[in-house]
């Protein structure tokens, strides 16, 4: 394994790509291709219209410009369906080689008698759209869990600019807080996706940075247990985000977004073969952002790049290399603060944080997947990935409610700290189809190893400099006194300090599994999913440098290990409905200390799903249902306090809050496009409380900060027909509600003085219209029309309004 992990090596990840594109030079390709235009009897771009092969069903829908491609198609004859409702509809015989691109238009014209049939659309449901997370391609309607994608339709229709705005169409899913503004941080069903539940393109990735959402192509969300498949994962779910891939026919989009507060994002997509080649291909998505802030004084600038490349090694392997860097610099800002738990009435633009302040973030990923078909049934994957993250802050400290007076004085000190982490993956799965009698399997069985290494460094904040402008202030966290009602106070002091390092923490962790999972299909109507992990960690040795003292220490080395079970039930008494329930039990190894220095046992969670799915008018109309419950045996959280009393600062001492359990239903309402209209809906419900709370800390029956009761969301989008005058314009409404939540500290015994601080609900509400003529289009967007005024809250220190009304539009133009 040791092996694996030094072939990807930051200093040889240049010579391993050159020897990948050597390599491929020689192989052989297999598959042809299928592209063209379809326009209506006028010339004008025919969209949203079902080009099929019908033999196959493979099929796609026409994009805005009318053009459309199908890809991987094996050699053969076919039938070409081409439909759309209250058209013509075309069938056309066509033949594809292998190695080969064939150019078919079509020219669609108006036929009345069409309106009375029923017309098969190439789309499909949500309930018929794997998740490649679930590393089997086991259709939702088989799976005992619940499932959500988001496409590249959606996330081009909704202009989505940032992951938060991807997650008003997930249900159960929802931004639990917004940090400094660098950071989103995502849960469901009461649990924070830490970066053990973040993954791109199958690989775990730290998601301290915002991720850059213009390269995306979909992002698919596993609800619930999902241990089995990467082990050590928290309770909600996992998300993984993937990015656009490589095409071997020519093609791209070069586009410029503008929007309110000096928003300005050009971006670069461009794709095809290498060269005239036939088996390798590439794709490239790059941009560059930078932006004010409705926030004052809070700017940011991005750059991105995401290069990939697609090697065809035989008539039955595939090669995909992919890696993109993110540079991401912004202004820390820990919001408005906060008086006696309370939310204070400052206008939303007000920034408390120092004009100099800055957050710098850099990731780099790459990942190598190969795939390599054994045959019609069989198939082994295996994946390298490496990723790099660094991050350094430096600001004002977070304006916690204990430290801003009733009158609103505030002894503003600073924080800073430094973590690089590096972070190495390989993976490997068979998996493959077969027949024991009548009954047939889906089996999956691989393995996984992790290394982390992450050095994180502390600073001395009792000294700033030898020039202090106050020298009474020696010796203490205090750079300035502002008064957060009275912006004439602010940024009296600009200087910015020398801190010196105070400790240098190392600390590497080695995590191996293998996992075995079948789904049986006992007949057409009963199958039943079963699989079984096993976990083992080892946090080896720490190394503590205190650099301010000149000493060394070390950290204990200890390990964990665990199997991790699951099962499902799956009964289909119809062929669109399906129900069903299952067990899954996680094995979660808690990192950091308690605060007597102890390690702390890992948590075990037990998580049982009940729910049903059902794809109504054939397929138009999909419905989903899910129940959960889920029980965490010792929830781990940051401790409030340390041993002495004092307030607790370092996210890496906790404490155990006891058993908490989580429970509530979600339901998902989604159809395919019908006469022009697409509708996609969902509510959830969820109530997470210290079920058996240690008393110390936390209560029995408090409910778990952070997280609404209530969510729901309601998206509508319309295409006009090509046949009419609007032709070429869309148009969207959405709408998004998040119910009361809480923040704060929980009052307990140890801290009688702390409090919990309610937030009020509300309702987002957005509209966009669209228009695209030949290779050209426009969006346009409005997000929070009735400028509702809420707040994202971590702690009490971390008070982050929600954005006014802002407007956005893009151009784009087809290559």
């Amino acid at each position: 394994m040791q092996f694996l992990y030094s072939i990807i090596n930051r200093k040889k990840r240049i010579s391993t790509l050159a020897l990948m594109l050597l390599l491929a030079a020689s192989a052989h390709a297999q598959n042809g291709h299928l592209k063209g235009f379809v326009k209506t009897s006028d010339g004008m771009p025919a969209a949203q219209v079902n080009v099929q092969l019908k033999e196959i069903k493979k099929g796609v829908i026409s994009a805005e410009d009318g053009s459309y491609i199908l890809s991987g198609i094996p050699e053969g004859r076919y039938t070409m369906v081409v439909s759309f409702v209250g058209l013509q509809t075309i069938q056309k015989p066509v033949e594809v080689t292998n190695d080969q691109t064939n150019s078919l238009d079509f020219t669609l014209v108006e036929n009345e008698t069409e309106l009375a049939e029923i017309v098969v659309t190439a789309s499909r449901s949500m309930n018929e759209k794997p998740v490649t997370i679930g590393k089997l391609p086991i259709k939702p309607m088989d799976l005992p869990q619940s499932v959500s994608i988001i496409g590249k339709d959606v996330l081009e229709r909704q202009q989505v600019l940032r992951l938060s705005d991807a997650l008003q169409n997930v249900t159960g899913v929802y931004l639990m807080g917004n940090t400094g503004g660098y950071q989103e941080e995502i849960a469901a069903r009461g649990y924070a996706f830490g970066s053990s539940n973040t993954f791109k393109n199958g690989a775990r990735y730290n998601n301290g940075a915002m991720p850059e959402m213009s390269g995306v192509e979909k992002i698919e969300f596993l609800k619930g247990g999902s241990a089995i498949l990467f082990g050590n994962v928290a309770a909600g779910g996992i998300m993984n985000i993937i990015t656009k891939k490589p095409k071997f026919e020519r093609g791209g989009e070069l586009s410029f977004r503008t929007g309110s507060y000096d928003f300005y994002k050009p971006s670069l997509d461009v794709y095809g073969a290498l060269g005239n080649s036939k088996v390798a291909a590439y794709r490239l998505n790059t941009t560059y952002e930078k932006a004010g802030s409705f926030r004052d004084e809070v700017k940011s600038e991005r750059f991105y790049i995401n290069p990939s490349f697609l090697f065809k090694l035989g008539k039955k392997t595939e090669l995909l290399v992919e890696g993109d860097y993110l540079k991401d610099d912004r202004t820390p800002d820990f919001g408005i603060g906060a008086i006696d738990y309370k939310l204070v009435d400052v206008p939303r633009s007000r920034f408390l944080g120092v004009n100099w302040g800055y957050n710098k973030a850099e990731q780099i990923t790459s990942t190598a997947t190969i795939t390599h078909h054994l045959n019609s049934n069989w198939q082994l994957r295996g994946l390298v990935s490496y990723q790099d993250y660094d991050v350094e802050l430096f600001g004002a400290a977070r304006p916690a409610s204990v430290s801003i007076k009733t009158d609103g004085t505030w002894a503003r000190g600073l924080q800073k700290s430094k973590t690089k982490e590096n972070y190495y993956i390989a993976q490997l799965d068979l998996s493959g189809k077969f027949q024991t009698g009548s009954v047939a399997h889906t089996l999956l069985f691989g393995a996984d190893a992790d290394k982390y290494r992450t050095v994180s460094n502390t600073y001395l904040m009792t000294e700033y400099n030898n020039n202090l402008s106050n020298a009474s202030l020696k010796g203490k966290n205090i750079y300035d006194t502002i008064n957060i009602f009275d912006p004439s106070t602010f940024n009296k002091r600009n200087d910015i300090p020398n801190l010196a390092i105070d400790r240098v923490t190392t600390s590497p962790i080695l995590r191996y599994g293998i996992y075995v999972q079948d789904l049986v299909a006992i007949s057409s109507k009963l199958k039943v999913l079963a699989g079984v992990r096993y976990s083992y960690q080892n946090n080896q040795q720490a190394r503590v440098d205190s650099v301010a003292k000149g000493k060394t220490g070390y950290v204990a080395a200890y390990t964990s290990d665990a199997f991790s079970p699951r099962a499902g039930i799956v009964y289909q008494p119809w062929k669109n409905v399906s129900l069903f329930t299952s067990y899954t039990n996680t094995f979660a190894v808690n990192t950091g200390k308690d605060i007597y220095d102890q390690l702390l046992p890992a948590s075990i969670i037990d998580q049982f799903e009940v729910g049903a799915k059902t794809d109504l008018f054939r397929g138009l109309l999909s419905t989903n249902v899910t129940l959960y419950k889920i029980i965490n045996s010792n929830l781990a959280q940051t401790a409030l306090t340390l041993s002495d009393g004092s307030l607790n600062s370092n996210s890496n001492i906790k404490e155990l809050a006891g058993e908490v359990t989580s429970k509530g239903i979600e339901i998902d309402i989604s159809t395919k496009s019908i006469q022009g209209v697409t509708i996609l809906a969902g509510y959830s419900y969820n109530d997470t409380r210290y079920t058996k709370a240690n008393n110390k800390s936390f209560h029995t029956g408090d409910r778990l900060r952070y997280n609404p009761a209530h969510t729901a969301n309601a998206h509508i989008f319309y295409t006009f027909s090509p046949k009419t005058a609007l032709r070429g314009f869309n148009m969207g409404l959405g709408t998004y509600y998040v119910g009361d939540r809480l923040a704060g500290r929980n009052p307990s015994t140890t801290s009688p003085t702390n409090k919990l601080m309610p937030l009020p609900d509300y309702f987002l509400f957005d509209i966009s219209a669209g228009y695209a003529v030949n290779k050209f289009s426009v969006r346009l967007k409005m997000t929070n029309l009735l400028n509702k005024l809420s707040y994202n809250v971590h702690d009490d220190n971390s008070v982050n309004p929600i954005a006014p009304n802002q407007f956005a539009a893009t151009v784009s133009y087809r290559l």
